[in-house]
Order: structure tokens, then C-alpha cells, then sequence
């Protein structure tokens, strides 16, 4: 992310995009990242690794914590090695066992980090990933919408 960003802003952006590329189908970042070739190379500080979640859950929204269930999730860090490159670290953490489709959202970080990879990212990545994203859930709004039920009370004059 640009210096000039302010900080909450460039965290919110780069949250954003690491929820858009853990979302994503691994065959789309592969894809994507395959057609921005050639991509630099990175050393890994964490390989991919996979554990378990908990998950906790808040009664009410604001009430008392409880241990909702357990998720499966692949993690993994890496930093760029590419030469005139500032050493930018990507992480992934993805839903699952797929240790590929950790290290793709970690390489997209890492290269959304760097001045020169960043724009064609956000072009070629984040915003057809968005698009995809936006048109899944106005399918789902739709499919949803097309169920509703609309209940009416009738008020009889017995009362």
C-alpha cells in the first residue's frame, strides 16, 4: 500500500483484499496471477501449515462468549525476493486444507504491498474478484427473494 495512505486506510484496504483473495477460488487466483507472469520470487517465513479454528459466538450480539465449533484453516507467510523490490511479507490464511490456495493469497499480498505490482493487482485481481464476489450475492439475493413468504394477519370482527 502507498506511504501516503493514512494507516487505518491502508489496513482497511489490505483487509479487504485479503478477505476477497481468501474467498476466492483458488483456480481463479491461479489464473489471474498465472497471466501477470513473471511473478518474483519469495522465501518462505512460514510454510503452509494446517490447523484448527475455534470459532466463538456472542449471545445477543454483545452478551456472554461461547465456543461455537471448531473450522479447518491453512496458513502460511512469505517475503518477496525480488531484486529493487522493497522485501514486502504477504500472508495467507484461507478456510480449509488447500496449501496452495494459502500461498496465492499470500503472494498477492506481498505483491500488493509493492509500488510496482499494486495497480495491475488492483486491475487484474481485486477488482474482477469484487465484481465476481458482488454478482454471487445478487444471484443469492434473487434465489431468496423468489422464496419469500409474506404472512398477513386477518383481522376477523369476532373479537
Amino acid at each position: 500500500m502507498s506511504s501516503h495512505i493514512p494507516l487505518a486506510a491502508a489496513q482497511d484496504a489490505r483487509r479487504h483484499a485479503l478477505g476477497l483473495l481468501a474467498r476466492a477460488r483458488p483456480q481463479d487466483l491461479e489464473q489471474q496471477l498465472a497471466e501477470l507472469q513473471p511473478l518474483p520470487h519469495f522465501e518462505w517465513l512460514r510454510r503452509p501449515e494446517t490447523g484448527m479454528l475455534m470459532l466463538r459466538g456472542r449471545l445477543g450480539g454483545g452478551g456472554q462468549v461461547f465456543n461455537l465449533g471448531e473450522a479447518t484453516v491453512t496458513r502460511c507467510t512469505l517475503r518477496l525476493q525480488a531484486t529493487g523490490l522493497p522485501a514486502s511479507v504477504g500472508v495467507g490464511t484461507v478456510r480449509g486444507s488447500d496449501p496452495r490456495h494459502a500461498e496465492l493469497v499470500a503472494l498477492a499480498d506481498a505483491l500488493l504491498q509493492t509500488p510496482d505490482w499494486a495497480p495491475q493487482l488492483q486491475a487484474r485481481l481485486l477488482r474482477p474478484l469484487a465484481e465476481a464476489e458482488q454478482d454471487r450475492h445478487a444471484r443469492r439475493a434473487a434465489e431468496v427473494a423468489r422464496s419469500k413468504v409474506d404472512f398477513y394477519t386477518l383481522v376477523r370482527g369476532e373479537d
